[in-house]
């Protein structure tokens, strides 16, 4: 099989990526083995929401420098600022195309309130989620925050303590209470069915709607605000707005324990949209070998294909970290398993020194997690010293930042995909 560009690894990154370039004509393929960090998140995305010194960023544009002096192995700080934010909008563009649902903007963070009640910033969130400026308190007083009989990965009682610590809800007002469902009664009967997933699924085949909205309005009360678990709508999240529609008072959902609806809506809506213009997912696979030819990958083996290579002109590395195996820890050494790339990190950490790869406080941001591959202003990968001419890099794979500590993961995910598109469509 013979592609424009073959891209491996079909989260955020890959996705992202495919999508641009398969507007623009070029053939795709995604290799996927499973699923991906986004089903796992909690469909907000982050451009930047700490610095390295702990300061809160509220402005992009306006923490660039600082983030350039703390952290200059940072990815956007290779990329430069223009760069960053120019893909940055783009990308708000295309979320914006494919219909995600998103509220935000480049220019100004928000707050997201967290399952456990706090308040996180971000660049993106689902408009289902509750948000609130930085600077502003929340515009309702009477919160109702109602959970699912029997269901324990969402605590409302947990939510609703912490929650008015917050100076944004101290002003507010919070009951809680339950939902009695009783489609899900045989659900509760095994605890590991009894997630998110299964009961959207379940939800929308078996539902009785007209007396979920009347079990939804007898918990609240006379709230002016309610929080659900997000566990209405698997697909999309139209069932979750004609749910809204009907109850009356304003609605929100929030993400619950993983696997996160949230990030299973988004995933599925960009694996639709790049199928719908014509790209190729092979599902189910796994890259397993390169092959170079005159400092270029030529073709890759994979587990479904080890006799008959995938080859293309392009490829983006988009694997993943740790969590996915686009990156893997050996004894003596972090390596990138499928084209063997440089591995870089931050401060002290050395890819074949053990001992470099944690910190001595357990709670502090370890080295090992900013490991990743070295990439250039293309986001072209190094490999034995050496920039790879048709080799790029988008995600968490890429080294030199830590993305949970700055709370910019999905942000590096999405501007590097699009760098490296744009790249490729200028070769």
């Amino acid at each position: 099989m013979n592609f424009d560009v073959v891209i491996i690894g079909g989260g955020l990154a890959g996705l992202t990526c495919g999508i641009v370039l398969q507007q623009a004509g070029k053939r795709c393929a995604i290799i996927n083995n499973g699923q991906a960090a986004i089903d796992f998140s909690s469909g907000s995305l982050d451009l930047l929401s700490r610095l390295p010194s702990g300061r809160l960023v509220e402005d992009f544009c306006k923490s660039y420098e600082a983030l350039a002096t703390e952290q200059p192995e940072h990815p956007y700080c290779i990329l430069g600022k223009q760069q960053v934010l120019a893909k940055a909008q783009q990308f708000e563009r295309l979320a914006a195309e494919i219909k995600l649902d998103l509220v935000g903007s480049h220019t100004q963070n928000h707050f997201r309130v967290t399952p456990l009640g706090s308040l996180r910033a971000s660049w993106l969130s689902p408009n289902s989620v509750p948000t609130l400026a930085l600077s502003e308190p929340f515009p309702f007083q009477r919160i109702a925050v109602l959970g699912i009989e029997g269901y324990h990965d969402f605590q409302p009682q947990l939510l609703a303590a912490n929650l008015v610590k917050n100076t944004a809800f101290k002003h507010c007002e919070l009951i809680t209470g339950f939902l009695n469902i009783p489609e899900l009664d045989h659900l509760r009967d095994n605890a590991r069915e009894f997630r998110s997933v299964n009961i959207a699924q379940l939800l929308a085949h078996k539902l009785a709607f007209d007396d979920l909205v009347a079990e939804i309005k007898s918990a609240a009360k006379n709230a002016e605000a309610i929080f659900l678990p997000a566990c209405f709508g698997l697909d999309d999240q139209r069932f979750f707005d004609q749910l809204k529609a009907a109850v009356g008072p304003a609605m929100f959902e929030l993400p619950t324990l993983p696997p996160s609806l949230l990030g299973i809506r988004q995933h599925h809506q960009l694996r639709q949209r790049f199928e719908q213009l014509g790209g190729l997912s092979i599902n189910g696979d796994r890259a397993l070998r390169a092959v170079f030819e005159q400092q270029k990958v030529a073709k890759i083996h994979t587990q479904l294909h080890q006799e008959n290579a995938i080859s293309a002109r392009h490829f983006v590395l988009a694997t993943g970290s740790f969590f996915s195996n686009g990156l893997i820890a050996e004894f003596e050494q972090i390596v990138e398993p499928l084209f063997r790339a440089d591995i870089i990190g931050c401060e002290n950490f050395v890819p074949t020194d053990r001992l470099s790869w944690t910190a001595n406080r357990f709670a502090a941001a370890q080295p090992y997690q900013a490991a990743g591959v070295a990439i250039n202003a293309q986001c072209q990968v190094r490999k034995d010293g050496q920039f790879m001419a048709n080799l790029y890099a988008a995600g968490n794979v890429i080294g030199g930042y830590h993305g949970i500590e700055l709370g910019c993961g999905s942000g590096v995910a999405v501007v590097t995909a699009l760098t490296a598109a744009e790249q490729i469509l200028a070769g």
